[in-house]
């Protein structure tokens, strides 16, 4: 089991992890080195444990904050998934009506018979060119 050295609040501790762990294990204690830190500031120099003690509810508390974020968070996606769900089983909508104007029978009549005429003007103008 390696062992990491790590510093907070200024004091150095040895400390045994898993094999492979040691970069969590140096990314919490800097964690906890910048609550210690702050402490020290605001405080002056603490007794180890007390200043061990006061940075872990520091951290405790903000580790709150955020799960309370995150139950927010999940609350909101919870009522957007269930608002899409709802959308997708409501029945699609009626489609609309669309009225399309008809061609009366007359127009379509007179366009075939000047249709008709066009053909039958064609044909004479093709028979005398070929006459």
């Amino acid at each position: 089991m390696p062992e990491v050295e790590i510093q907070i609040g200024g004091r150095l501790f040895e400390v045994a992890c898993q094999e492979g762990e040691e970069h969590y294990l140096i990314s919490a204690s800097r964690i906890l080195d910048a609550e210690a830190t702050t402490l020290g500031q605001q405080i002056g120099r603490l007794p180890e444990p007390r200043m061990l003690l006061m940075s872990g509810l520091m951290l405790a508390d903000k580790t709150a904050g955020l799960e309370d974020q995150l139950r927010a968070a999940q609350d909101l996606l919870a009522e957007r998934d269930a608002e899409l769900a709802q959308l997708r089983a409501a029945p699609a909508p009626a489609p609309e009506r669309i009225e399309v104007p008809v061609v009366p029978q007359e127009v379509t009549d007179t366009l075939a018979e000047i249709a008709a005429r066009a053909e039958s003007l064609a044909a004479s103008v093709e028979e005398r060119a070929a006459s």
